[in-house]
C-alpha cells in the first residue's frame, strides 16, 4: 500500500506552482520498483533550468535496475526515479529564460520524471509541437533502436534481422527501422494479438514463443542463420539468438529483461560455450547502453521526431486500458504499469498519464 508523506524535499520552490507537489521517491533499493509518494512543501527560490508539469511519463524495463541501485552505486536512498517525461513549461529558471516560454510543450530525458512537476536542466529538454504521448515513445525506446542499429547493426538490403520482444516499447522501432533499410525482419512476441500488431508495422515473420518453437522455426526457415539480432530478453532467448546467428552475424544486446527481477539482476549463461560459438561463425556480440551514446542522441531524436510527424513511423502507446485495473492515470499507477510490463502484457511503449492543472494551456 502506498502512503503519502508530507515532507520537505527541496525540489520545486518556484513561484506559481501548487502549494504541494507529488513525486515518487525510492527509500530502499529493491529489485522491484517500490517506495512512497512524497509531497514536497512549496516555497520560492531561484533555480536553474525549467520547471515542467508532467503530462505523460514513460515506463522502462531499466526502471527496475535503477531503483535497485545497480546503475550507480554511489546514489543512496531516498532518490528520485523515472527517466523520461513530457508536458508543458510552467516556470523558467535562470538558464532557460532565453530559450523557452511558459506553456511550451517539451519532453526530457532526465532522472526524477515520476513526479507531478520536475525541474529539468535546459540542455535535457526537447521542444515539441504539442504534448502527445507518441513523442515520448521516442525519447528512450526509439533512440535506443535507432542509434544501436546505426552504430552496430550495419543494416543493408536483404539482411535478415531478428528482433526479440518485437512488440514492446523499443522492439517496435527496431522492426520498422530494419524494414526501412529493406531488411527481412523476424519478430518474437508472446501473443497472437502482438503478432498481428507486428504484421501491421511490416514485420515479415512473427513468432509467438508461447505457442511456437522459436528455435525449430529459425532452423527450418533460416538454415543459414540471421545476420543481425536486436536482443532485449536474455536467458533462453539469448541462447536461441546466439545459436541462430549466421556467419559474420551480429547480436546487439540492449537489455535482458528476463533477469532484471532477480536479486542480482543477472541470469547465468553458458559462457564456456559462447567463445566457441562465436569463433565458428566469426560472429560478434555488441552491448549497447544509451548513456554511452549521448553525443549521438540529439541527431537521432531529431530524425525520429521528423519521421513521427510525417507519419513515417508507428509510435504505439500502451496506456494500460486493457490492464486489470484500467488505464494508468496517476503517480500511484506507476507501480501497476511496471508490473504490467513485466507480465508481458503491453503492446508498444507503456506510458502513464498524469492529471494536469485546470490552468494548463494544453
Amino acid at each position: 500500500m502506498l502512503s503519502f508523506l508530507k515532507i520537505k524535499v527541496g525540489l520545486l520552490k518556484v513561484r506559481g506552482l501548487p502549494s504541494h507537489v507529488g513525486k515518487l521517491k525510492l527509500w530502499k533499493p529493491w529489485s522491484r520498483l517500490c517506495g512512497w509518494c512524497s509531497r514536497g512543501e512549496k516555497g520560492e527560490e531561484p533555480f536553474q533550468g525549467l520547471a515542467e508539469e508532467n503530462r505523460f511519463v514513460g515506463i522502462n524495463a531499466s526502471d527496475i535496475n535503477y531503483s535497485a541501485g545497480r546503475y550507480d552505486t554511489s546514489v543512496k536512498p531516498p532518490f528520485d526515479v523515472g527517466f523520461e517525461g513530457i508536458g508543458d513549461v510552467v516556470a523558467l529558471g535562470l538558464s532557460a529564460s532565453a530559450s523557452y516560454t511558459v506553456g511550451q510543450a517539451v519532453a526530457y530525458l532526465s532522472p526524477g520524471s515520476f513526479a507531478e512537476y520536475t525541474v529539468v536542466p535546459a540542455k535535457n529538454a526537447v521542444p515539441l509541437p504539442s504534448v502527445k504521448p507518441e513523442f515520448l515513445t521516442l525519447m528512450v525506446s526509439g533512440t535506443t533502436a535507432y542509434i544501436s542499429l546505426k552504430e552496430h547493426g550495419e543494416l543493408s538490403e536483404g539482411k535478415k534481422v531478428l528482433v526479440t520482444a518485437a512488440a514492446g516499447g523499443t522492439g517496435q522501432f527496431a522492426v520498422q527501422l530494419a524494414k526501412k533499410a529493406k531488411c527481412h525482419v523476424i519478430g518474437t512476441c508472446s501473443s497472437d494479438e502482438k503478432a498481428g500488431f507486428l504484421r501491421s508495422i511490416g514485420c515479415d515473420h512473427s513468432i509467438n514463443y508461447k505457442t511456437e518453437n522459436v528455435g525449430a522455426i529459425l532452423r527450418k526457415d533460416y538454415p543459414e542463420g540471421v545476420d543481425i539480432v536486436y536482443e532485449s530478453v536474455g536467458g533462453k532467448m539469448f541462447d536461441l539468438a546466439v545459436n541462430s546467428l549466421a556467419t559474420k552475424g551480429r547480436l546487439i544486446v540492449i537489455g535482458f529483461i528476463s533477469g532484471y527481477q532477480t536479486p542480482t539482476g543477472l541470469q547465468p549463461i553458458k559462457a564456456e560455450l559462447l567463445p566457441v560459438k562465436l569463433l565458428k561463425k566469426s560472429a560478434s556480440i555488441r552491448g549497447f547502453f544509451l548513456n554511452h551514446y549521448l553525443s549521438e542522441y540529439p541527431m537521432a531524436l531529431k530524425h525520429l521526431l521528423k519521421m513521427c510527424e510525417n507519419g513515417e513511423l508507428v509510435c504505439e502507446v500502451d496506456l494500460g486500458n486493457l490492464s486489470p485495473e484500467g488505464k494508468f492515470t496517476s503517480l500511484e499507477s506507476v507501480f501497476r504499469a511496471v508490473d504490467y510490463m513485466y507480465m508481458g502484457k503491453n503492446i508498444g511503449k507503456i506510458v502513464v498519464e498524469l492529471p494536469h492543472s485546470v490552468n494548463s494551456k494544453l
